[in-house]
């Protein structure tokens, strides 16, 4: 079965239009990685938790996924735009990042 990894990151009210527009144009890297099976953007859709986004990867095995972490194109999809010539840096807009990880056990599909 499948690995799946989930990063939980806390976004403020004021960060989440940049959050999302951040990851619509980030590099695709994930995607082209041996052993890479899905990948979702998960906005929180109710009070309780409505500060904390999920970013959901799966991986064909957790060996996958630890070769994804150690290749360039992780380091290419994680570096980010550059600032433009007389841009301020741009600033991180989420904070308390945790990683999840988990073996899948179970699935069901349509």
């Amino acid at each position: 079965m499948s690995y799946v990894v989930i990063n939980a990151i806390t976004v403020p009210d004021e960060g989440r239009q940049m959050f999302e527009e951040r990851f619509a144009a980030r590099a695709g890297e994930v995607g082209k990685s041996p052993g890479f099976e899905a990948f979702e953007l998960l906005r929180p859709a109710n009070e309780g938790a409505a500060d904390r986004y999920f970013v959901y990867t799966r991986w064909s095995s957790k060996s996958d996924f630890e070769a994804w972490l150690q290749s360039q194109a992780f380091q290419k999809g994680h570096a980010g735009k550059p600032a433009e010539p007389g841009e301020a840096p741009k600033k991180p807009v989420g904070t308390g990042s945790e990683v999840l990880e988990y073996e899948v056990i179970q699935r069901e599909q349509a």
